[in-house]
């Protein structure tokens, strides 16, 4: 398992810790500090289990008022980060 801890811009949380399998192609879990408590909960408990690149593709550029990005958008840049430094490791 990789785990990253994320600092988001332009939301609520104060930052997004996410964990993916070690090959970083699936969500192992996901918490947020701060932000809409009930609805940062109900995210976390949806995109786990669920392969990085179908939440990604699903949530990526969702927007929340007039911010140009949402806690979701910034837990997909997370996610893919996170993606990406396990992928590094096993290669």
């Amino acid at each position: 398992m990789y785990a990253l801890d994320f600092t988001p811009s332009r939301v609520c949380p104060r930052s997004i810790h996410v964990e993916v399998s070690d090959d970083g192609n699936t969500i192992e879990n996901v918490t947020f500090d701060g932000g809409c408590n009930g609805n940062t909960k109900a995210v976390a408990k949806l995109v786990q289990g669920k392969p990085v690149d179908e939440i990604v593709e699903l949530l990526a550029g969702n927007q929340c008022r007039d911010r140009g990005t949402s806690c979701a958008d910034q837990m997909t840049i997370a996610l893919r980060k996170a993606q990406e430094a396990a992928r590094a490791q096993v290669a």
